[in-house]
């Protein structure tokens, strides 16, 4: 995540948010009440339907609908706003993230610390990011965190080869039903793009039942 992330105020106005995403190459800010607690998200597209919604006569569509306006016409973060924001927490995982981007079709989660309030932002460029882990790190992630955690797995028993995020896994597990569970836990190993299974196991599968 970005952090600390850029917030505005309900108050903040139309022209002062759009110089904040200027100065700060953002695409959206939080807005949050007075402590700090998400309120909703003001983004570029926000933005552009009220300058879409100016008086242009030579255009042929229609103008949508302005937002509503405070007193006086002006226009506020609090008018501008989607609401309830969409927000994830610091220990949420980089797959669980994106999940929350793609069901609820937005671009960037304010990230909540535990008292609720917004420490930071994650948007759609920042879990890209873990891609360009390289891959000895990756590797190494695996072997030492992944292997050497999981009981009765002996990371001396088992390959790990990575290229550009792909893992390759051979060698042996001690029994057949720890394999899905090192291919998933590696699977969510931040970076992994994919992982080829030819993983065997030196203990008898269980015999079916009935």
């Amino acid at each position: 995540m970005t952090s600390p992330a850029v917030l505005v105020a309900p108050e903040t106005g139309f022209r002062e948010i759009v110089a904040l995403l200027a100065e700060y190459d953002i695409t959206g800010v939080p807005v949050v009440d007075e402590d700090g607690r998400p309120l909703g998200i003001v983004s570029e597209a926000d933005l552009l339907l009220t300058l879409a919604a100016q008086e242009d006569p030579g255009s042929l569509l229609p103008a949508p609908e302005l937002p509503r306006s405070g007193p006086g016409g002006a226009v506020t973060a609090a008018d501008l706003m989607t609401g309830p924001a969409v927000c994830t927490t610091p220990g949420t995982s980089v797959v669980a993230a994106a999940r929350l981007m793609s069901r609820h079709a937005v671009k960037r989660l304010p990230v909540l610390d535990a008292e609720g309030r917004v420490s930071g932002m994650v948007s759609r460029g920042d879990l890209l990011r873990v891609f360009l882990r390289e891959d000895r790190v990756i590797r190494r992630e695996i072997v030492e965190e992944v292997l050497g955690r999981v009981e009765g797995v002996s990371p001396a028993e088992v390959g790990v080869e990575v290229d550009q995020g792909r893992v390759v896994l051979s060698g042996t597990v001690p029994e057949p039903y720890l394999v899905p569970i090192v291919l998933n836990l590696c699977r969510s190993v931040d970076g992994v793009v994919s992982v080829t299974d030819r993983l065997g196991s030196t203990g008898a599968a269980p015999a079916p039942v009935g």
